[in-house]
């Protein structure tokens, strides 16, 4: 079935007249091609697809790295078969298909190339060719496939990330088969229809498998639904899957995004992931019965936030109290839990001078304490059945994900596209990566991660460079910007090389930043250097911007206008010149105009 699946694509009409598109890798390149732009619906009224420069570009970087295994050195096959089929059309088809091949080809060899984009199916094509299969020949692929048992998975790619590719390719070939029929239904092409009816009533799943055999290897499709099913999971294989989808709902709540990167954690113990996931949703699941009301269903967001800290401890009172709509100082939600060696089992809220300091609320009573004890024994009942898991610890009013833990999350969020690194990945990053991720992750955490990036480039004055520079330009001109100088404040500059400070000085952003640290250390530096804009920024930075009575605020602003050349307006202008944006946030409730 598989030669025959697609009928009325022109292919033979195609290959005649030219000895090289016999060769053998030119002919399977021209059967995937054909066959999938006449799937897309290119116009066959003259025999062949027409393809049409939006067609190009989806085939190239869409289509053939989700259906088709090509090997790395037949990879010129497929732009060859394009070119040679757009000069079978008039009207300039084949310099504009031209261009988009040209303009394509760079994604399309990343996109075939890249083991994100695997399938079972490529994957194992690709690993049959490795030794020796014959991938025309369903026998061969048959025995070969028997040798493969426990083959190892593409480096940086797991089990769900490829059984996700693989469902996604099949829900996507069997809609473009329906489409097809229903379209030639609708309108018959006068060179006849590309499915017959009798193909269709095997059923489009038997199609799609059999365009798989095709466009991989033959056989392969049956054989990983048949007697090497255990080669190739479904969805049924990964129950922890609801649970990633549950952590990615959580990461989208806080930052809406799913690339914007979590923290790293500080450890990572490696263990059997799947498994560990398979066990957190099993807690989680079971926490959603009754019996664990009000909190149970908070188990996901319980074990985000705690990864979304760097995996630093979380006290349980302060969630407790978070869920009890008690007023939580938002300024401490990353302070950190201390963790005893050792604490009863049986939980208690904490002393009531660690209470005020978790929670930031110096009027709390010890009736006040005793009222959350309740809420706080609940939550504290959760956590303790997650922690059953082996994956979670609390000890006293401390919770947090053990090292094993924290790789069984990263997992989950990695398998729905979330950016989770881990310490060493992180390091890596370009200095604009890492102050981009670390301007949204709490002060202790981002201290932490930047320290280590600078520790891995030995803290060498082009590396304090290069990290102070991205300080003034990630996120430049966005509302973003302040959080993102104001970083500069987490960086232990009291190790800085001076050099690299004094470099800073004339930064227009951060330069009045560097100033001020050389006069801590004592060094010396030159004032001159620094620009009026990165002397505005500071003095905007320093302003109190929340907290407080108006009045104060507008006289700390009036106190640093008197001392500013030209006064408080010419204040305003420069601030405004710098970061519009938190201009107006700090001064727009002080009852001041912006220009």
């Amino acid at each position: 079935m598989a030669e025959t699946v697609l009928t009325n694509t022109g292919l033979d009409s195609f290959l005649d007249g030219a000895p090289e598109h016999r060769d053998p890798a030119f002919a399977r390149a021209a059967e995937a091609v054909l066959g999938l732009l006449a799937l897309r619906g290119a116009d066959r009224a003259t025999g062949l697809p027409e393809p049409t420069p939006g067609l190009v570009r989806q085939l190239l970087v869409e289509d053939l790295p989700t259906f088709v295994y090509a090997p790395p050195g037949q990879l010129a096959a497929y732009p060859a078969v394009l070119g040679a089929l757009a000069a079978r059309f008039d009207g300039g088809r084949r310099e504009r298909i031209a261009s988009v091949v040209a303009e394509s080809a760079p994604d399309f060899e990343r996109a075939m190339n890249d083991p994100g984009n695997l399938t079972w199916h490529r994957w194992y094509a690709s690993l049959l060719r490795t030794v020796g299969a014959d991938l025309t020949d369903p026998e061969d692929v048959r025995r070969r496939l028997a040798a493969l048992d426990g083959a190892p998975l593409p480096d940086g790619v797991r089990r769900a990330h490829l059984m996700g590719r693989t469902a996604l390719a099949d829900v996507l070939l069997s809609e473009a088969l329906t489409r097809a029929y229903v379209r030639d239904a609708e309108a018959p092409p006068a060179v006849g229809p590309l499915l017959t009816d009798h193909a269709v009533a095997t059923g489009i799943g038997r199609l799609a498998a059999a365009l798989q055999d095709r466009w991989t290897a033959a056989g392969l499709a049956e054989q990983l639904a048949g007697p090497y099913a255990r080669f190739a999971p479904g969805p049924e294989a990964f129950p922890h899957l609801v649970l990633a989808d549950a952590l990615l709902d959580e990461h989208l709540d806080y930052h809406g995004d799913p690339t914007a990167p979590v923290p790293p954690p500080p450890a990572i113990e490696a263990g059997p992931v799947e498994e560990d996931a398979d066990s957190l949703i099993g807690a989680v699941e079971e926490l959603a019965e009754e019996e664990f009301e009000p909190y149970g269903g908070e188990a996901p967001h319980l074990l985000y936030v705690v990864y979304q800290r760097g995996c630093a401890a979380e006290s349980v009172a302060r969630k407790a109290a978070e869920y009890e709509d008690w007023t939580v100082d938002p300024a401490l939600e990353d302070l950190a839990v201390p963790v005893p060696d050792a604490a009863p089992e049986e939980y208690t809220v904490p002393p009531l001078p660690e209470l005020v300091r978790l929670l930031g609320t110096a009027e709390l009573t010890e009736a006040d304490r005793a009222r959350l004890e309740g809420a706080a024994r609940e939550l504290a009942a959760v956590l303790d059945r997650l922690a059953a898991t082996g994956l979670v610890f609390r000890r006293g009013d401390a919770f947090g994900l053990t090292p094993r833990g924290a790789g069984a999350v990263r997992y989950l969020l990695a398998v729905r596209g979330v950016t989770a690194p881990d310490a060493a990945e992180a390091a890596a990053w370009t200095a604009p990566e890492a102050v981009a991720a670390a301007g949204g992750w709490p002060t202790s955490v981002a201290a932490r991660v930047l320290a280590d990036w600078l520790h891995a480039r030995m803290d060498t004055a082009d590396a304090w460079s290069e990290l102070l520079a991205a300080l003034g330009t990630v996120h430049a001109g966005t509302s973003e910007a302040a959080a993102t100088r104001g970083l500069f404040a987490v960086l232990d500059t009291a190790g800085a090389p001076p050099e690299a400070l004094r470099g800073a000085l004339r930064d227009p952003v951060i330069g009045a930043y560097a100033l001020e640290a050389l006069r801590e250390r004592g060094e010396p530096a030159d004032p001159i250097q620094v620009r009026a804009s990165a002397r505005a920024l500071h003095v905007l930075d320093g302003l109190p911007a929340k907290k407080g009575p108006l009045e104060s605020r507008r006289a700390a602003f009036d106190a640093a206008a008197a001392d500013w050349p030209g006064g408080s307006a010419a204040l305003v202008r420069a601030m405004a010149a710098a970061d519009r944006h938190e201009t107006e946030r700090v001064l727009r409730p002080l009852g001041i105009a912006l220009p």
